[in-house]
């Protein structure tokens, strides 16, 4: 074993942390915590054997590079501009909130103002991973709580990206200051960091006049070839070829490298291909960069500094929870809005071991501090599920506040109908319930059929969109009465119900059959189960995904075999 390090540390990493996760799945804990624990355990802090600490140093740089390689593929400029208004000052004003505790909490330590304010952002960013998985767990992906954590995590990374940038370069400022053994000026910082910003403005925009449109090509001309090989090593190729090349042309990091060939690549049609085609390298070496981790984690800290890791874990659970759910209900979301995202946050991840490791190779902090940061984050992201659990628990609870509030919300309409609620003069029309992805395809493909569209949506956002684009529509939840009402089913050719949640849309079915018997409603369901609830509500015809995916797929075969004009779907 000691004649192949490398080989050891490979299968001691990936069998461990599949042992390790396989415990976590059984636990209901994010696999996360088994990649962490495998880690500790292969560690130098712990008895047995003990994994090659450079080698696994040199895969987990491997691993960041294509974690910050699909962190770019998958970001979402038009996602982020949808829920900008709330995304960008909510994410910046926790993470300021979050960072000013953890400077806090250093100076109550004795801890020197760098090293406190690179542990107090390391604790300001939530873990790509983990927030993700529990959204998509929960089919919380579409809903406009979703795309608010989603934006909120985009601005985070963003920040994060920006910071490992700019943490090289006043690590470098301050060590040459202390090497001279003179006080270093504000100005020698500013000059360090202005050149590197001008190093990265100019990476950056060549990137995008070149580099946007050269990567789409690139993949476009290997994907004619029809080699998938040849198609995922190009995606490779330019993951892993861009991140180095850059740092050693422009002095930028491997990450902001690989974010940007990522980003450029999210431009390409071939985009989706690219990430189906490199996913199963990028888990691989992401669960060596977690292993990595846990191999710096010195549990003692937990024994020895069990206040300070209580501390620190306090500001990520509490203190950037509370900030974050202050700041939703300042903006006017639901309370249910403001408590998806305070759990969603209460965590650290890739992000903060990143930061945290830059400041330990840049001398701006203390390895004492990262065994605290990286046991705070292990408990944070075992804590995470549970809170999750905790906050399913309220639903009843929740669905019963908003239903008073609805109630009485709609009790000054029945004196006074509100403008919007004034009963649509449109007849032989279709209504659409619901304006998310689904929605807006069947919308759009009627009203380009100059079929005649109303859409019942509750984002005020996409009822002004809506009418700018000369389709009526209606602000309000359709499974109100008064919105059903407003929409005069009774003259509609058919209802269209696209919104997620089975139970709301089975309400929404139930109160148009009851206003119009002979209504068409066809309805949207994400399992048997919610497929069966919609037909029992009323439902003439229930659409399920995959199913629907492969009758398209088998008349489609089966239309060009019988020489007709194949159908599109």
């Amino acid at each position: 074993m000691h004649d192949a390090p490398l080989i050891a540390t490979l299968v001691s990493g990936i069998v461990l942390a599949f042992v390790f996760a396989s415990i976590a799945y059984k636990l209901r804990l994010p696999p996360l915590a088994g990649y962490l624990m495998a880690g500790v355990v292969v560690g130098p802090f712990t008895p047995g054997y003990v994994a090659d600490g450079h080698l696994a140093h040199e895969l987990a740089e491997v691993g960041v590079v294509l974690l910050m390689f699909g962190v770019g593929l998958h970001f979402s400029l038009k996602d982020l501009l949808s829920v900008k208004g709330i995304a960008i000052p909510g994410a910046l004003g926790q993470m300021a909130v979050a960072t000013v505790l953890g400077m806090l909490l250093g100076w109550g330590l004795g801890w020197p103002m760098a090293q406190s304010f690179v542990f107090g952002l390391a604790l300001s960013v939530a873990s790509t991973v983990v927030l993700l998985r529990a959204m998509e767990e929960r089919r919380l992906m579409e809903t406009e709580r979703g795309r608010i954590a989603v934006g909120w995590l985009i601005v985070e990374d963003l920040a994060m990206v920006l910071a490992l940038v700019l943490l090289p370069a006043i690590g470098l400022a301050l060590s040459s200051g202390g090497q001279n053994g003179s006080s270093l000026s504000f100005a020698a910082i500013a000059g360090t960091v202005g050149i590197t910003i001008g190093k990265v403005a100019l990476f950056v925009a060549l990137m995008l006049i070149v580099g946007k449109r050269l990567i789409p090509w690139i993949l476009k001309v290997v994907a004619h070839t029809g080699s998938r090989e040849l198609f995922r090593l190009a995606v490779l190729a330019i993951a892993l070829g861009v991140a180095f090349g850059v740092a050693g042309l422009f002095g930028v990091s491997f990450e902001l490298g690989a974010f940007f060939a990522g980003m450029m690549m999210g431009e390409s049609k071939l985009a989706q291909r690219a990430t189906e085609e490199t996913l199963p390298l990028r888990d691989a070496f992401a669960v060596l960069f977690f292993v990595s981790i846990g191999m710096l984690f010195n549990y003692h800290v937990v024994l020895t500094e069990p206040l300070v890791v209580l501390a620190a874990l306090s500001i990520i659970v509490i203190g950037k929870s509370l900030a974050a759910f202050a700041i939703v209900l300042a903006f006017g979301r639901p309370l249910r809005t403001a408590l998806t995202i305070a759990t969603s946050l209460a965590q650290i991840g890739e992000f903060s071991f990143i930061l945290i490791g830059v400041g330990v190779a840049q001398n701006l902090v203390s390895k004492g501090a990262q065994d605290v940061l990286l046991a705070a984050a292990i408990l944070s992201i075992l804590l995470n599920p549970l809170l999750f659990k905790l906050l399913d628990r309220a639903r009843p609870w929740l669905d019963a506040r908003e239903a008073l509030q609805q109630e009485q919300a709609l009790a000054p309409a029945l004196v006074e109908p509100a403008a919007d609620m004034a009963t649509s003069t449109l007849t032989g029309h279709v209504v659409v319930a619901g304006y998310g992805r689904v929605g807006r395809l069947v919308g759009e493909s009627l009203h380009e059929r100059g079929d005649a569209v109303l859409v019942l949506e509750e984002e005020k956002e996409k009822i002004e969109m809506l009418r700018e684009h000369g389709i009526e529509a209606i602000v309000g939840n359709a499974a109100q009465d008064d919105v059903l009402e407003a929409a005069n089913l009774a003259h509609a050719r058919a209802l269209v119900v696209t919104v997620p949640d089975a139970f709301e849309s089975g309400e929404v079915v139930r109160l148009a059959r009851l206003a119009n018997p002979k209504l068409q409603i066809i309805a949207r369901a994400d399992s048997d189960a919610g497929m069966a609830h919609l037909l029992q509500k009323g439902a003439d015809l229930v659409v399920l995904a995959e199913p629907e995916l492969a009758r398209g797929m088998l008349e489609h075969l089966l239309a060009r075999e019988s020489g007709s004009v194949p159908r599109i779907h």
